[in-house]
């Protein structure tokens, strides 16, 4: 009798089973591609190979690294350090009499000397050089607006330029923002033999920059009008398509060290000529412990002076040889028997399944 009974009742449970619907499955559908059996190159790296790839990146990268750090090697630079120099010397004591000083309306003019010690070939670059200067803070990079730069209809537009927005809380500044209120304001003159250097400053920024950033139609307004000036002024008669001073300034650098382009010189300096320099030193960097350097700089096929890339082509193509020689060495002295490629399951099954 009971075994009756369990006999219907797993009939029935069978009969359920098959009426109830079956449940999808998750295995997805097979395809060569998704399990990655596609014909394909798989590389045995003997000795052989591995000693022939390190020796060609070492043939290939040292000579370039050679080739680099001669073409930096023939840029001539000139570095000239003077933001304690050109102060006097009864306000060198401290930082707060330094700050006092710039602040103040003494006379700001200095004059330096340089000397050529090779001979620079036209165009002669001339850069400001700032250290410690964080423009890449991100209050500072986001204190402008790209829309009042480009259109005269968006001068109001001012609302991401705070604390530079407006003045007396109802006028519009142009251009507002941090960046543009602290436009680098030093200038130089150079002299070579009492006969004035002139200093090209046309087509010193990015044209991209002058066509698509810069509105031709915009002109500056109610800037460095405020209580606290913190660099330098515009003209007002000129768009800020033309202002490339401020063009310049206003790609702000990613590390707290950078140059920016002041001009050109468009003349041959010759070895041992001096140049004498006249600069306004009026721009604050003694507040944040600045520095400030002036940059006289040719250029070579691959750039400025730079000799990092000469140097990590070097680098690296010198290990490579280092170990192509080691892995010879070893290869040689302590050969190890290679198994047969044959029995290797891509080799024993082509199509992979």
């Amino acid at each position: 009798m009971s075994s009756n009974t369990a006999t219907s009742s797993s009939g029935a449970a069978a009969s359920a089973d098959s009426s109830a619907p079956r449940r999808n499955s998750k295995r997805p559908k097979y395809s060569r591609f998704t399990q990655q059996e596609l014909p394909a190159c798989k590389p045995i790296l003997t000795p052989r190979w591995v000693i022939s790839a390190f020796l060609l990146v070492s043939v290939v990268f040292i000579p370039i690294g050679v080739v680099s750090l001669f073409a930096s090697r023939d840029v001539v630079e000139i570095v000239d350090r003077y933001e304690t120099d050109c102060i006097p010397e009864q306000f060198r004591s401290n930082k707060d009499s330094k700050v006092n000083y710039i602040q103040s309306n003494e006379s700001k003019t200095c004059h330096r000397t340089i000397r050529v010690l090779k001979r620079m070939k036209k165009p002669i670059y001339v850069y400001y050089q700032l250290d410690n200067f964080y423009q890449n803070h991100r209050r500072y990079v986001k204190s402008r607006s790209d829309e009042q730069l480009r259109k005269k209809s968006k001068e109001s537009e001012v609302s991401s330029c705070k604390p530079e927005d407006y003045i007396n809380g109802t006028v519009p500044i142009v251009p507002c923002g941090l960046i543009a209120w602290s436009l680098f304001n030093d200038t130089y003159t150079f002299t070579r033999n009492n006969q004035q250097l002139g200093v090209n400053k046309n087509e010193i920024s990015w044209e991209s920059d002058r066509k698509h950033k810069f509105g031709k139609d915009v002109f500056p307004k109610n800037f460095q009008n405020g209580t606290l000036i913190g660099g330098a002024t515009l003209n007002a008669s000129i768009p800020l398509s033309q202002q490339e001073d401020l063009i310049v300034w206003m790609r702000t650098a990613a590390l707290p060290t950078f140059r920016k382009l002041y001009g050109k010189i468009d003349m041959d300096l010759e070895a041992n000529d001096l140049i004498n320099v006249t600069l306004l030193n009026r721009y604050n960097t003694y507040s944040f412990n600045g520095k400030k350097k002036l940059v006289l700089s040719t250029t070579s096929w691959l750039g400025g002076k730079n000799d990092f890339l000469g140097i990590a082509y070097l680098t690296v193509g010198g290990l490579c040889f280092f170990l192509a020689m080691a892995f010879t060495v070893v290869y040689l002295i302590k050969p190890r028997q290679l198994g047969d490629p044959s029995y290797l399951s891509w080799n024993r099954n082509p199509g992979g399944r």
